[in-house]
């Protein structure tokens, strides 16, 4: 790993770790510490993502047009200001607007680390540096959420503003880190221009006249709507109106990160090999057996034991999933972006994720917890609806697309490191090596 790589990956992990200290404990830090009620803990939700769609369809052209850094800077600084602010705020009008604050910083730094990850990486060792970044933020987000459970106390208020502190602090080493990266120059990406003639130039436009990244970003918007939209919302209310104890759920949400933990490098000599496309699809069919589990936990009679060892094991299977999709999804993005356009094909991906952050719980909640026998039913459909886009996707690519390392060996590092840079060469031009980038879980 080169050392600008290094660098990104030890931001992303700090930037993640700083992120888990506050995310489990929001919704209580809004009702409970500053009593403002359940209903505006989850407006305090949704104003982090209404902060993301607000920010994003203009993040793309800010990075492809002044670079990353630069972008990625204002960024962490933004969220920072938002972190402490949020730690300080006693209404309901200031925590909603540094919410928003807080969410839009958050929100760009994603495509802004991807854009990073392409330009420092070979195609060679691509896969594997957002495999990296997967696991990084996942390991970061799982201490962060350890550490910061010790740390919290709700009959004391100044606990909570510690954990923004300490969230705050780690976005502005963030900063700082990332002034020291060197990029390489950017190279042309040729084999990334779109199968169906779009050309370079032009902004929404053209994504939208790009058959192949609609399907992605379709198949993304429904990846975050059946998956991610409904861990710590309508899967927990779910399980919560079926009899699943609270204790359980903890235990479930840490299922799903080791999954990640353990697994994600163990598949990806699997994810190298295969398809990309087939790959999604299998996920697909990962995720339907993990609602069919959810359904044996709380519609079948099976006992507490084993009603809830299924329910961790429905977030075990969607973890699984989540390590096949980090370095397939991820470096697809890009793949697909016309020369110049890879900000704005990662914030467009990011957009469609936030929307469905929103949308999930939304629809997820009412239904797992009034109606939980259609709730399961619809979502298992909806996931082998998952697999049946992923294949129609498969037709829009090319093969260096869809089989990157077909026809040679992947490389076991993630990128090289040239004496000429801070970092590792840009990526070649000629032949039919794809680049590539993604967005990062709530990644």
């Amino acid at each position: 790993m080169g050392a600008a790589m290094g660098r990104i990956q030890a931001g992303n992990a700090l930037s993640a770790f700083g992120i888990g200290f506050t995310v489990p404990f929001l919704y209580v830090y809004v009702a409970e510490v500053r009593q403002l009620g359940a209903f505006w803990a989850m407006a305090s939700f949704i104003a982090l993502a209404v902060g993301a769609v607000l920010t994003l369809p203009f993040a793309g052209r800010a990075i492809d047009r002044r670079g990353p850094i630069p972008v990625l800077i204002a960024a962490a600084l933004t969220a920072a200001v938002g972190a402490l602010a949020l730690g300080l705020a006693t209404t309901v009008a200031t925590v909603l607007l540094f919410s928003v604050v807080l969410g839009a910083g958050q929100a760009v730094m994603q495509p802004a680390l991807a854009t990073m990850i392409v330009n420092c990486s070979t195609p060679e060792g691509r896969t594997r540096a957002f495999a990296l970044q997967f696991f990084m933020q996942n390991l970061g987000l799982g201490i962060g959420g350890l550490l910061g459970g010790l740390l919290v106390d709700v009959s004391r208020p100044g606990s909570f503003l510690l954990l923004f502190g300490i969230e705050t602090a780690m976005f502005l080493v963030l900063a700082a880190i990332v002034t020291t990266v060197r990029l390489p120059e950017p190279s042309g990406l040729k084999e990334s221009a779109p199968k169906d003639g779009a050309q370079a130039g032009g902004g929404l436009g053209l994504l939208l006249r790009h058959k192949a990244m609609v399907y992605l970003c379709l198949l993304g918007f429904v990846m975050y709507f059946a998956c991610y939209g409904q861990f710590e919302s309508g899967l927990t209310a779910y399980g919560t109106e079926s009899g699943i104890d609270p204790a359980t759920l903890g235990f479930a949400l840490a299922a799903n990160t080791g999954v990640i933990v353990v697994a994600q490098f163990a598949v990806l000599r699997f994810v190298e090999r295969a398809s990309r496309t087939k790959v999604i699809a299998l996920v697909g069919l990962v995720w339907t057996a993990a609602w069919v589990l959810a359904a044996f936990a709380g519609l079948v009679g099976s006992g507490p034991a084993l009603a809830a060892t299924a329910f961790v094991s429905t977030y075990a299977l969607f973890g699984l999933g989540e390590a096949m999709l980090s370095p397939t999804i991820a470096p697809l993005v890009a793949d697909l972006a016309p020369d110049g356009k890879v900000g704005l094909y990662n914030s467009a991906f990011a957009m469609v994720k936030q929307i469905a952050l929103v949308v999930g719980p939304l629809v997820g909640v009412p239904l797992g917890a009034m109606l939980p026998g259609p709730y399961i039913a619809a979502f298992a459909v909806i996931c082998l609806g998952f697999s049946w886009l992923a294949l129609r996707l498969g037709r829009q690519l090319t093969a260096a697309q869809d089989r990157p390392f077909a026809g040679r060996r992947p490389s076991r590092v993630v990128a090289q490191h040239t004496p000429a840079a801070d970092g590792p060469a840009p990526a070649r031009t000629a032949g039919a090596e794809p680049v590539a980038a993604g967005a990062a879980r709530g990644m």
